[in-house]
């Protein structure tokens, strides 16, 4: 029966802080993007016809968020 050194708990547990850490940063940047589009919507409303010209700069700022800021998973694969 092997028993786990304290040097690899201790491995694991930062292991694990790291994970929660990353998948924790993910949501955030989602949930940014999130704001960004209800903000959107609500400028679009609010503007009517001239919301392609008044709201521009959220359109764009929401689509180079939708690149870099979705949910990500954390998955390292040792080669």
């Amino acid at each position: 029966m092997s028993r786990i050194t304290d040097e690899q708990r201790a491995m694991l547990k930062a292991k694990l802080e790291a994970q929660d850490h990353h998948i924790r940063e993910s949501w955030v940047r989602a949930m940014e993007a999130r704001l960004v589009r209800d903000e959107l919507e609500k400028c679009q409303k609010s503007e009517g016809v001239n919301s392609y010209e008044n709201c521009r700069w959220l359109a764009e700022k929401y689509a180079a968020m939708l690149k870099t800021h979705k949910v990500q998973g954390y998955k390292i694969i040792d080669v």
